[in-house]
């Protein structure tokens, strides 16, 4: 017969050895999804995604698949379209925007790591940037600009007029390799 010392270690070492294996298959339904979103919820730490050096759609407060918008002083602005989703989601946007900007190569290629410097009417930069992708929205007051954009060394420039109502586009071709 079995001491009560020894009897309490058995006791103690199965319930252990089911509230860990409890443990591992609640895990592995909650990865799984089987288990209700609403629980995890209750149980998650309190961390939200989305910020603007998230460079992902997911997580971001935008909706519709666009990319994360970005501020570099009074400017905002989205880059992207890599992706179907994502290149739908920015030409759909792109009259909600005072200026829409494209980038395309050999073939109507779509370019991305496009460097983009906008300046007001007095020179003073408002955006420098690189696009992530072969669109960019950006968030101008009504006025005149000077577009600079350069993609592998070879620049072109553009003066454009954001209306007061309205938007205004620029598309950009390269034809290098």
């Amino acid at each position: 017969m079995k001491s009560s010392d020894q009897q309490y270690g058995s006791v103690y070492r199965s319930v252990y050895r089911r509230s860990a294996a409890c443990a591992v298959v609640a895990a592995l339904a909650l990865g799984a999804g089987l288990m209700s979103p609403a629980y995890a919820k209750d149980r998650a730490p309190a961390i939200s995604g989305g910020t603007t050096t998230d460079n992902t759609s997911a997580g971001n407060e935008n909706g519709g698949g666009l990319p994360q918008v970005e501020q570099q002083g009074n400017v905002s602005f989205v880059s992207g379209g890599v992706g179907q989703d994502e290149s739908k989601a920015m030409r759909q946007a792109q009259n909600h925007w005072p200026l829409s900007l494209s980038f395309t190569g050999p073939g109507a290629s779509f370019l991305a790591d496009v460097q983009v410097r906008i300046a007001d009417s007095h020179g003073t930069a408002v955006l420098n940037a690189t696009s992530r992708g072969p669109y960019m929205l950006v968030k101008l007051r009504p006025g005149r600009y000077a577009l600079q954009v350069a993609y592998q060394g070879h620049e072109q420039s553009r003066v454009i007029t954001i209306p007061a109502k309205g938007s205004a586009k620029a598309a950009f071709r390269w034809e290098i390799e």
